[in-house]
């Protein structure tokens, strides 16, 4: 069942196809932006990614990660950005390659590597309700 601020969320993700990801492992960190697909049912995002790069290498070692979305703005009064905290992991669902692909076709000739953020944590900061107005939704307590 979704709560009315993890309604709010995804209406903000759906709005936006960029996220900023970051990963860590013992004193290594890594930052990258990826374009995502979200999937509401498993409050996921799937993103593409090679085995090379420093920011899965990092997962494969420690699969806790943060990132945000966000609203480039100067306008203070329509700031929104996302935070975010999960567990990312191989994609191995059909379904949700599926989705990656629908929203960007042109990637399946790439044949890219495909991986799923499982979100366990969102917070939105909305400050068109209100400044500093903050958005929250986890996994273990579905109705913040």
């Amino acid at each position: 069942m979704h709560s009315k601020n993890l309604e709010k969320i995804e209406a903000f993700i759906t709005q936006h196809h960029v996220l900023t990801l970051a990963t860590a492992r013992e004193d290594e960190i890594s930052a990258c932006s990826l374009f995502y697909a979200y999937d509401t049912q498993s409050h996921s995002f799937i993103v593409a990614s090679s085995f090379d790069t420093e920011h899965i290498q990092n997962l494969l070692k420690n699969a806790n990660i943060a990132g945000n979305i966000l609203l480039e703005t100067s306008e203070i009064g329509k700031i929104e950005g996302l935070q975010f905290k999960g567990k990312m992991q191989s994609l191995e669902e059909n379904r949700l390659k599926a989705l990656y692909f629908k929203h960007f076709p042109y990637a399946v000739a790439l044949i890219p590597k495909l991986w799923q953020i499982e979100v366990t944590f969102f917070k939105l900061t909305d400050n068109r309700l209100g400044f500093g107005k903050k958005l929250l939704w986890s996994q273990n307590l579905k109705e913040e």
